[in-house]
């Protein structure tokens, strides 16, 4: 789906809701993804830990509650974090989004409920590492 036939507004709201919900007594950065996907709208928020190795980012959750609920088609993505500046996901989040969305799946990035930045998974994420590269049918450069 082009980026523009995508419902920003409800699912920039969809995500500031959920950013509400989430668990991080430490870092009080507070994070909702919203994941449109073919059977409707996914949400997830940050779970913070007091052993930060163990915290779960907004997106990672969105994205596991969409697979648990068989839901691995999507047509976008938006991300609240608060500002001024938006926050874009994580390394990990952007591999995470790799494995089942294509590098054309449009992300919006959310502050204060308003879409400030509009991007793709493959500019977050050029050269992802995917199950190409796994295969052995993604053919490494020869060197110059």
């Amino acid at each position: 789906m082009s980026g523009s036939k995508v419902p920003w507004a409800s699912l920039a709201k969809s995500a500031e809701r959920v950013r509400g919900r989430a668990h991080a007594p430490y870092s009080h950065y507070r994070v909702g993804a919203a994941l449109l996907t073919t059977g409707g709208v996914v949400t997830g928020c940050n779970v913070e830990n007091a052993s930060y190795p163990l915290c779960i980012c907004a997106e990672g959750a969105a994205v596991a509650r969409a697979v648990a609920m068989g839901r691995r088609r999507w047509r976008a993505l938006a991300v609240a974090t608060p500002g001024p500046e938006p926050g874009a996901p994580c390394g990990a989040c952007r591999q995470i989004l790799a494995e089942f969305a294509p590098p054309t799946l449009p992300i919006a990035l959310v502050v204060d409920g308003v879409v400030v930045r509009r991007t793709t998974l493959g500019e977050l994420l050029p050269l992802a590492f995917s199950g190409k590269t796994l295969d052995g049918s993604v053919k490494e450069p020869e060197p110059t």
